[in-house]
């Protein structure tokens, strides 16, 4: 039986991280329940989409997902409203995972006891850095000490699912500073760890700063691409030591305490998506994944309706392109068997030069000469395999 996922967008902060290529920003309070009302309105509205579209839609929910942005940023009085609503209309299972994610420092005591109220299970800490000169380089308005007692409060408060944020290649750091890092992460006792390499790109004000070779934001004390490189590498291996196993390319957990939410991404389950820039994955009836994303601008989103009027319908080849490209984000890879019973034989086939191409070039491994993975050298370089299995290559 399908589960579905749900995933909120809160897009709301309390300043802007100079890295950030997120839709989100800061915004007056006054927004706030007008933008709730909105996503309610959603949350009513999604069966009738889903009908229309042929898509059929799961009745149970095993996992909540509120991202941003700060979702802690609103009231008490609001997340209790939110999550009746979701309540109201999902079958939220008792033993769903609720994540919700959190910004050191911005989690006040009623906050965290609406948050226990409300059946969250998970906390996401955007921590960044535990180095005080690195995060307020960035943005960052915590301390290592106020994450520190945060993770602390959460657990205390009996959420002892928690999940700690890192970047790689932050202004200033070094890799005694990221070690550094590392082992405050691990000795906080954390099941779960997301470590990303800075993406720079013309949708952060630090990136475009990068690409223009400008001063601002620190740009030019960046670390250059081979270390940052170095740090990912070091703390697959650093964090493996402490308990925390590389289980997708930026995700570390504890044995079992794997991200059940974003696994449903990498493995193409069905997830639905509200408000600002929320992605969304569903089925048609005949079996089509369909796919649909919510406007990234925030009046033209409070304006409605949010979602398209037919959403993407993937061909059978644009399915296989996305099987290898998220499946292959997991360790534990891909299975040519399953590939051949959802796709063909014949389909399976005709990329299996490409796989034996990539494994040549070090990049692809075969696991137990049916399960297909990256290697630790395929991880660096993900986006360069993955472009490798589009029909139409892009970019890297």
């Amino acid at each position: 039986m399908d589960l579905l996922g749900l995933y909120l967008s809160i897009p709301f902060c309390r300043s802007k991280c100079t890295y950030c290529n997120f839709a989100s920003g800061v915004y007056p309070s006054s927004y706030h329940e007008r933008y709730l009302a909105r996503l309610e309105e959603d949350l009513g509205a999604a069966r009738s989409f889903a009908q229309s579209w042929g898509a059929a839609l799961p009745e149970a929910v095993d996992s909540i997902y509120l991202g941003g942005g700060t979702p802690s940023l609103l009231s008490a009085a609001r997340l209790r409203h939110l999550f009746t609503a979701l309540r109201r209309e999902f079958a939220v299972l008792p033993t769903a995972e609720i994540t919700v994610e959190c910004a050191p420092g911005q989690l006040p005591p009623d906050i965290l006891d609406a948050l226990v109220d409300c059946g969250v299970n998970r906390i996401s800490f955007g921590v960044q850095s535990f180095i005080d000169s690195e995060a307020r380089a960035t943005g960052r308005l915590h301390t290592r000490d106020i994450a520190l007692e945060d993770i602390g409060r959460v657990q205390a408060a009996g959420i002892r699912a928690v999940n700690v944020d890192l970047i790689a290649g932050l202004p200033g750091q070094t890799l005694d500073s990221w070690f550094e890092s590392l082992a405050v992460l691990a000795d906080s006792g954390v099941d779960h760890a997301s470590v990303y390499m800075l993406e720079v790109d013309g949708d952060s004000r630090l990136g475009r700063e990068m690409l223009a070779s400008g001063d601002r934001y620190h740009a030019r004390n960046v670390p250059g691409d081979d270390l940052i490189a170095d740090f990912y590498s070091e703390a697959v291996g650093f964090l493996a030591g402490r308990g925390l196993a590389q289980y997708e390319i930026s995700n570390f957990s504890r044995l079992g305490d794997e991200s059940q939410h974003n696994l449903k991404y990498w493995r193409r389950e069905p997830y639905l998506g509200f408000g600002l820039d929320a992605h969304s994955m569903l089925r048609a009836h005949a079996g089509a994944a369909l796919r649909f994303a919510a406007t990234d601008d925030l009046e033209s989103y409070l304006a409605g309706p949010s979602w398209p009027e037919l959403p993407r319908r993937l061909s059978s080849e644009e399915e296989l392109e996305e099987a290898w490209f998220l499946g292959l984000r997991l360790n534990e890879g891909i299975s040519l068997a399953d590939l051949r019973r959802g796709f063909g034989a014949a389909a399976v086939h005709d990329c299996l030069t490409i796989v034996r191409e990539l494994e040549s070039e070090g990049l692809l491994a075969f696991l137990d000469g049916d399960r297909v993975a990256l290697t630790s050298r395929g991880r660096l370089l993900s986006n360069e395999v993955f472009a490798r299995f589009l029909a139409e290559p892009v970019p890297v």
